[in-house]
């Protein structure tokens, strides 16, 4: 596909068709990620046919620079053959919202307003200031309003909370997420699955890293392309997504490399990084709040606050850097691409197993469902732990008491071991003295030999006929990427 082409996004994108189309005046409030296509999805929409529409970006500038330009954007908007003087500007932000008020008042008009949280960091009342103009005259305008940022915190803390001057007044919201995996596709089609896969282990479905890909050169050509020092991108780019929640980022760095490097439970994080308990507990709270950081807990646990929680850093692109770019920073500052290149390939293949791998294997049983694909019924999708073991990919339904269980192998063909295992800990899993229904997945991504499928089969009728009778099997599948990959791009939403 061609750089710049626009990508997915249909269900964004008809949401503001909607809302443009509505006999009322709208307010919208768009949030998420740096990078993640907040203002691209606004831009794009803003220039198809029939829209008349501003879109005007804030910067980090002074309060009186803002107003400025924000005046100036209106102006322009307002007569483009007769542009506003340079030192133009309202008296104020609400004679600048009243403004847009009077001119949306007799036409369908869509104002865009992006990175607004530089706004509120100079401003502290122009939230206030907006609810006012919005209560007495925007409301009554014919203005389809949109509010957009990428602080996250501050976004849901100042415009969507219960105590935001603004709360109850928006009428859509949308939490602007990555790309999902099936969108490689459309982007990338000269790759194979597993480039793809390697791609989304390092850059996740961000469409700005996307547009510095190379589609000529292979994955990890570009990898070592972007890791030169003329590429500073990659190596800064943590810094700036932190930074929009953190100051401070010393304690948080070390946590989220101790988990990029395998370290999951409170104790093990805080081993790593000489932090109490209670220390841990007020640091993950606020990457949480990030979305980069979740705590995860078994499947079939029905306490959110089960003891056996782990932490996991969900951002691709933050995963991959803190788990080997972080650790590599001496070594790229003297030039040493090459090596460090070769040390990330000795090591990805595990790393994409109990990561990507992991996660596109619940993507896919999710959306099997979704689709009708499976046997059995599921509400929920995740993982399973107790101690000594671990099952990669669980889907749940407990008011049918339907459980689905299934391993992920990235490196080399599927081998049966991994559904022995499944069958193995199922009396751990499944509840005593209830009858369940199991379903049995296996995902190789390299595929399964004629033999191992046999073994497998054979495996799960000799459980079954020394099981407990109270179980029911309702079977056994085995996918490969090609086929994982396939139903990912068809059921992409």
């Amino acid at each position: 596909m061609a750089k710049g082409a626009f990508i997915g996004r249909t269900s964004e994108l008809n949401l503001i068709d909607r809302l443009w189309d509505s006999a009322q005046s709208e307010l919208m409030i768009l949030y998420g990620r740096r990078r993640v296509g907040k203002t691209r999805l606004l831009t794009h929409w803003i220039n198809q046919e029939n829209h008349l529409g501003m879109y005007w970006m804030a910067e980090p500038t002074s309060a009186v620079d803002q107003l400025r330009a924000f005046s100036q954007a209106i102006a322009n908007f307002m007569e483009p053959d007769d542009p506003a003087p340079l030192d133009f500007s309202y008296a104020t932000w609400e004679q600048a919202f009243r403004q847009i008020a009077l001119m949306a008042k007799g036409r369908r008009t869509a104002i865009f307003i992006d990175e607004i949280t530089y706004l509120m960091d100079t401003n502290a009342s122009i939230i206030g200031t907006l609810q006012k103009v919005w209560d007495h005259r925007l409301s009554q305008s014919n203005v389809l309003l949109a509010l957009s940022g990428s602080q996250m915190g501050a976004m849901k803390k100042q415009l969507l909370s219960y105590q935001a001057p603004l709360y109850g007044r928006a009428t859509a919201q949308i939490s602007l997420s990555p790309l999902p995996y099936g969108a490689t596709q459309d982007y990338f089609p000269s790759y194979t699955p597993a480039d793809r896969v390697l791609l989304y282990a390092i850059w996740g479905g961000v469409p700005a890293y996307w547009e510095r890909i190379d589609p000529t050169r292979s994955v990890l050509e570009n990898l070592q392309m972007l890791i030169e020092p003329s590429n500073a991108w990659m190596l800064d780019e943590p810094r700036l997504l932190l930074q929009d929640f953190i100051t401070d980022l010393y304690n948080y760095v070390g946590i989220m490399r101790a988990m990029a490097q395998g370290a999951h439970t409170l104790s093990e994080i805080g081993e790593r990084n000489g932090l109490s308990s209670t220390h841990m507990t007020s640091y993950l709270q606020i990457l949480r709040e990030t979305g980069f950081v979740e705590r995860q807990v078994p499947i079939t646990q029905r306490e959110i606050n089960s003891r056996l929680g782990r932490y996991y850093v969900t951002d691709p692109y933050l995963r991959f850097y803190y788990r080997f770019l972080a650790a590599y920073q001496s070594r790229l500052a003297l030039g040493q691409q090459r090596q460090v290149l070769e040390a990330i390939e000795q090591e990805i293949g595990s790393f994409i197993e109990v990561n990507t791998w992991k996660d596109l294997c619940q993507q896919w049983l999710a959306l099997a469902d979704d689709q009708g694909e499976l046997p059995i019924s599921i509400k929920a999708v995740g993982s399973e732990w107790r101690r000594g073991f671990d099952i990669d990919v669980v889907g749940i339904d407990e008011e049918n008491k339907t459980l689905v269980l299934g391993s992920c192998q990235w490196d080399g063909p599927g081998n049966v071991e991994g559904i022995e295992k499944l069958l193995q800990n199922t009396t751990s899993v499944v509840p005593r003295q209830e009858e369940w229904t199991i379903y049995y997945l296996g995902f190789a991504a390299h595929g399964w030999s004629p033999g191992e499928r046999l073994r497998a089969e054979a495996a799960l009728t000799n459980r079954a006929k020394r099981g407990r009778a109270q179980w029911n099997f309702a079977g056994l599948r085995l996918l490969d990427l090609e086929e994982v990959d396939r139903d990912l791009v068809r059921w992409q939403v």
